[in-house]
């Protein structure tokens, strides 16, 4: 899953980076409320991890101005600001959940999956289609019960066609969602990931449809 992270401190936003991307996330990490509004405008994110006290446009206003374009993305709004007022109005403006400053990595993680989790409808932190299984929180894949073993990014490959379980995705789709702007993917990349988990889990478990995408059945 690729989040955008909008931070302007560069110790904090560097710790963040390294940890998310430790978790599994794809992270793209930008310092100020401009650049995020023009990025939000352009690419795909999953997710966004704003802070509000940015340079150059706040983060409340990227935030409006984000949800006055009809974005939906999930946003988890970083703030040393405690004031009850303060969280009120960053919810209102469009946040859907408020963490407060200093931030302990993985209470961020779990808000992660959280967000991402509502706003794929899900209600199971654990991603079950036929016999496969995967938990996002343990970073553990089950198949027929048994632990798979997958690279980090087999499993996050997997995670975003279980939860697209029943619908093709294209290249393009995939390749927003598990790269970001520092990672330069082979031209094969994608095909040795698919090629590695169908060996792992069956081919049958993952179909493809030529000039199309692929896709897992429900």
């Amino acid at each position: 899953m690729r989040i955008l992270l909008v931070e302007d401190d560069p110790l904090l936003g560097d710790g963040l980076t390294i940890g998310l991307r430790q978790s599994g996330f794809a992270v793209d990490w930008l310092k100020d409320g401009h650049s995020a509004d023009l990025a939000l405008q352009s690419e795909h994110f999953d997710l966004l991890v704003l802070d509000l006290g940015l340079p150059k446009m706040t983060g409340m206003e990227a935030l409006q101005r984000a949800r006055s374009r009809g974005n939906t993305l999930p946003v988890l709004v970083l703030t040393a600001r405690d004031a009850t007022g303060d969280k009120i109005a960053g919810l209102d403006a469009g946040a859907d959940d408020y963490l407060v400053k200093p931030i302990d990595l993985d209470e961020l993680s779990a808000r992660i999956r959280a967000l991402l989790r509502r706003s794929a409808g899900r209600a199971a932190p654990v991603l079950s289609v036929g016999q496969i299984s995967l938990d996002p929180a343990a970073h553990l894949v089950t198949l027929e019960g048994k632990p798979v073993d997958l690279a980090g990014r087999e499993f996050a490959l997997l995670q975003l066609l279980l939860e697209n379980a029943g619908r093709v995705l294209s290249r393009s789709q995939i390749e927003q969602s598990l790269y970001g702007w520092r990672d330069e993917p082979d031209s094969n990349a994608l095909e040795v990931h698919i090629h590695h988990l169908r060996k792992k889990l069956g081919s049958e478990r993952i179909r493809t449809l030529r000039g199309v995408g692929y896709m897992v059945p429900k």
